[in-house]
């Protein structure tokens, strides 16, 4: 039997292990893709917009050559911190209590497997399940939701569609790398939450023309060469040799439900004693971004990382429990 299984290998589910190491469980980590999966989808030689001490766990020292680290710097770093056990490309499908323990099904590459723990934890964070357009040819080769680097772009035909900051930032990397770029979000005007800095280079690159700019407007059909929008009553098709559908991302809210995880019907979030942050399911625990609900942007690396703290500080879950 497992003393833990930690479902979600990102920085916080990696801190959640490194304290459950500390009081001497021997958790098993795993991920349905790599160690830090979500970091390795950001853009090739991003620079993270927080400071490396916010991104540290268990008191490791982040080192960095700038202010700010970047992806690869981070990479480095969590592979360094990495002293657990470690499963790649498995995820969790489905868990229920069985004689006061918890047995998890599996899914690898090789098939299902099943495994008995004392105590399931819950990092898997949002990266993996994007808001989809809900659009014909959406699943083309072309369209993305993800944004790797801008390089490709050059001398082609680029539509981005979103409005916030990584469809802004996303916009600017593209123009600068030589792409013609054209925005599409479906807000009258971009929200104030975008980056200070990033907020007057868009839009001065808008009103010179720079990139092109489509406001009030919804994607209706994704062509090989086009995408196809709509605003108000007017239809407008777009060139389109590459698309980036950067329309945010969620939780497994459907993993959650069927691990008979109570969630607020509005907002979607866990009831959790916040103490250990406990389920309702004894001895499934929930951390970072992932127990907020809808508001994922409420929890980052900086303020999750501590949630392992909280979830392994308690006791084990009793043999007794319902």
């Amino acid at each position: 039997m497992e003393d833990a299984v930690i479902a979600g290998a990102g920085p916080i589910g990696l801190a959640c292990a490194v304290s459950a190491k500390r009081r001497g469980l021997d958790a098993l980590l795993l991920d349905g893709g790599v160690l830090v999966n979500s970091i390795t989808r950001y853009p090739i030689g991003m620079t993270f917009f927080t400071t490396p001490e916010r991104m540290e766990i268990g008191g490791h020292p982040l080192v960095c050559a700038g202010q700010k680290p970047t992806r690869e710097e981070g990479l480095k770093y969590y592979r360094g911190v990495a002293r657990v056990r470690f499963r790649a490309h498995t995820r969790l499908v489905a868990a229920e209590r069985r004689n006061g323990a918890l047995e998890c099904l599996l899914a690898g590459r090789t098939g299902e497997e099943r495994i008995v723990t004392r105590r399931l934890v819950l990092a898997t964070g949002y990266f993996d399940h994007p808001n989809l357009l809900g659009v014909p040819g959406e699943d083309l080769p072309h369209v993305s939701h993800y944004f790797d680097e801008p390089h490709g772009g050059y001398g082609l035909d680029v539509v981005v569609v979103g409005g916030r900051n990584s469809a802004v930032e996303a916009a600017l990397e593209l123009f600068r790398a030589g792409a013609r770029v054209t925005l599409v979000y479906r807000g009258k005007a971009l929200p104030p939450s975008i980056k200070y800095w990033v907020k007057p280079d868009i839009e001065n690159r808008i009103k010179a023309g720079e990139i092109a700019a489509r406001f009030g407007a919804t994607v209706e059909r994704i062509d090989e060469r086009a995408v196809t929008i709509r605003a108000g009553r007017r239809s407008e098709e777009l060139p389109a040799d590459r698309v980036y559908a950067l329309t945010g991302y969620h939780p497994d809210f459907e993993l959650f439900r069927r691990l008979g995880i109570a969630l607020e019907p509005d907002t979607l979030r866990a009831r959790l004693d916040p103490e250990t942050l406990e389920t309702n399911v004894s001895g499934i625990h929930m951390a970072g971004s992932i127990s907020s609900g809808r508001a994922i942007s409420e929890i980052f690396i900086e303020n999750g990382r501590f949630d392992g703290e909280k979830i392994f500080s308690s006791q084990l879950p009793s043999s007794t429990a319902q």
